[in-house]
């Protein structure tokens, strides 16, 4: 690894995801996005790993695409600028669609452009009070070519998310946690201890159920009524013959014969 990422896994079966250019405001180029994926490829493959928590170092959580890469990137033509978010960057994405373990973003500051639209592509997103969003593409002239327009409508609405990618303006912690841009915001010192806390929650509960209400709730977003019930009746099937769902079983009856013992004759 180059050190522009960090990946550490903690004894919960946390992995912390660090983006780590700090003086250049965790900016990415293609190097960076290439680590970025592939750290995510060996997040899902490793069985300690239960949930991700992926922030910035220093003061930014992402500035977005590194204006030095944007250059180089411009001096492409359109095949090849195609290819260079098509094979590197939508891979980020496409990657965390298919990952069953829950990502979570820990935003410790600006999130700008494809920074913000990485922070939308996480399960749940954390907020530290001063850190800010926006949907930056408006003020060079570009959209969001990584699936930003795909997320943020999804969570906001369309209306607003339209609003914020044709202004461009800053979404303040308050306003993104009133929206839904966010879960919940936090003073900026207790942004990570907050997340962890979220992280190990998640990670305490049944891994399987865990992993297939992932699947569920996404696969369902582009299914039928009809469709859906189908696809869980499967999961259902699958899940009852888990040992964690055989042990909570057995730890609810035992809670009922004991609470049955107790009551008076």
């Amino acid at each position: 690894m180059s050190g522009d990422i960090r990946f550490e896994v903690d004894a919960d079966g946390i992995g912390t995801l660090t983006l780590n250019r700090p003086d250049r405001l965790n900016a990415f180029d293609l190097a960076m996005v290439d680590e970025w994926q592939a750290t995510l490829e060996r997040a899902e493959a490793d069985d300690s790993v239960k949930v991700v928590v992926l922030t910035g170092a220093g003061r930014a959580f992402c500035a977005g695409g590194d204006f030095d890469e944007m250059a180089k990137f411009s001096e492409l033509d359109s095949l090849g600028r195609k290819n260079f978010l098509f094979k590197h960057v939508h891979r980020v994405a496409l990657t965390i669609e298919r990952m069953d373990k829950p990502l979570i973003a820990a935003i410790n500051g600006a999130a700008r452009g494809a920074g913000c639209d990485m922070a939308l592509m996480c399960d749940l997103r954390v907020m530290a009070q001063s850190a800010t969003l926006a949907e930056s593409y408006i003020e060079i002239g570009l959209i969001a070519g990584d699936a930003g327009a795909w997320y943020l409508p999804r969570l906001i609405g369309t209306a607003r998310a339209l609003e914020l990618f044709w202004t461009g303006r800053v979404v303040r912690a308050d306003e993104a946690e009133r929206i839904g841009m966010v879960n919940r915001v936090v003073p900026d010192d207790e942004l990570m201890a907050a997340t962890y806390e979220l992280a190990r929650t998640i990670a305490s509960k049944p891994q399987q159920a865990v992993r297939f209400f992932r699947r569920t709730v996404y696969q369902s977003q582009t299914m039928a009524l009809a469709t859906h019930l189908d696809m869980v009746s499967s999961h259902m099937a699958v899940m009852e013959d888990t040992p964690e769902h055989r042990a909570g079983i057995e730890a609810f009856r035992s809670r009922q014969r004991a609470a049955r013992a107790k009551k008076p004759t």
